[in-house]
């Protein structure tokens, strides 16, 4: 099973990265571009609270390997052995039996640097609030990289009259009991007629689901108040159902309607789309392929989730070969120098400007 989830993700991860490409092009004189290069180092945490998460080890660390990084550290507190398996299988480096904010300040400053675990480049994956926290202090304080600030989970499914309310329902559930502040919500229209009371059909079936599903879940006593934050709404249309998804900007954004392919073209803001019944966030969850460490608390609205860019540098850089064919660049930059009142950059360029011609005689 491990085995086969890392391939998913290495595989995915492989061909994120095999699309970003170094780039060069023509300038005044010369040439310029940009090389693509991972950092030297990954940080990877996985919580070992409520649940452990073997699932988290191998979404960060394959990761950071398929991006190139030379060295992994994962970090977990009582790890068990199927988290230890995970990070084996991931290809890490070294396992810190360490949680919490104190694992991310290890990460951070190479605490263990003397036993030969290196100081972290970037840090990613999930935590409760004080390892969000801490990741906060890092990425201000320590000079290093983060994913992300992530929030409580959450789950919108976007669906009409033609959904399963027991699937989507199972859907909701599956991540209410994540925790008890994880928020699921449903954004209801109709493809036929009826409008909002047809909406709110499908809403009123869909609840009924979850009180049978809620009733029998192991997980009930995480689940229930987290069902208890989540919310639904009934739209008069699909223009309006979008308008609402996008102002959520989700985490997980479930399709669950008639078109969907359609519909899932038209929406702009979300961590991880699932489009169609099939395409449960389980399975995001639970390695078919793209990351599932994603952006919450409308995050999404500016950035994506985890993924190979997230241990890579884009480096540009530029060369002149032709002093003739750069003086218009050079002449452009000694004038924006002067407007700026900066004159120092001004004389600095002007030592890049071709000899002015010798004045021509004037016959007496």
């Amino acid at each position: 099973c491990l085995d086969r989830v890392a391939a998913r993700v290495k595989h995915f991860a492989e061909t994120q990265r095999a699309a970003i490409r170094d780039a060069e092009t023509d300038i005044p004189g010369g040439k310029a571009g940009h090389t693509v290069r991972p950092v030297e180092v990954a940080g990877c945490y996985a919580p070992g609270g409520r649940y452990p998460l073997p699932s988290s080890v191998i979404m960060t660390a394959v990761t950071a390997r398929a991006a190139g990084v030379q060295s992994v550290v994962v970090a977990s507190p009582k790890p068990l052995p199927v988290t230890l398996a995970a990070a084996h299988v991931s290809g890490a480096d070294h396992f810190l039996r360490i949680g919490g904010a104190h694992a991310i300040a290890s990460l951070a400053t190479g605490a263990f640097s003397g036993e030969g675990v290196p100081r972290a480049d970037v840090i990613c994956g999930p935590g409760n609030a004080w390892v969000t926290a801490a990741k906060a202090c890092a990425v201000t304080h320590a000079r290093v990289g983060i994913d992300m600030l992530a929030g409580p989970s959450e789950v919108l499914v976007l669906c009409d009259e033609t959904c399963d309310p027991d699937m989507v329902a199972a859907d909701m559930l599956a991540q209410a009991e994540h925790d008890v502040v994880a928020r699921p919500i449903v954004v209801a229209f109709t493809s036929g007629q009826g409008g909002k009371k047809k909406a709110e059909q499908t809403i009123g079936s869909i609840n009924k689901a979850l009180d049978a599903q809620l009733a029998v879940l192991p997980t009930k006593a995480v689940a229930t108040p987290a069902c208890a934050r989540g919310f639904a709404v009934a739209c008069d249309s699909l223009e309006e159902a979008i308008r609402v998804s996008d102002a959520v900007a989700p985490e997980h954004l479930e399709v669950c309607c008639e078109g969907f392919q359609a519909i899932a073209d038209r929406l702009n803001h979300y961590g991880g789309l699932f489009i169609g019944g099939l395409a449960a966030e389980v399975l995001g969850d639970y390695g078919i392929g793209p990351n599932h460490t994603l952006p919450t608390s409308g995050t999404a609205r500016y950035t994506g989730g985890l993924c190979v860019m997230d241990f890579l540098r884009i480096r540009t850089w530029m060369r002149i070969d032709d002093k003739a064919a750069s003086q218009v660049a050079v002449e452009d930059a000694v004038r924006l120098a002067r407007i700026e009142g900066l004159e120092g950059h001004a004389r600095a360029a002007e030592k890049r400007l071709l000899p002015a011609p010798p004045a021509k005689k004037q016959r007496v």
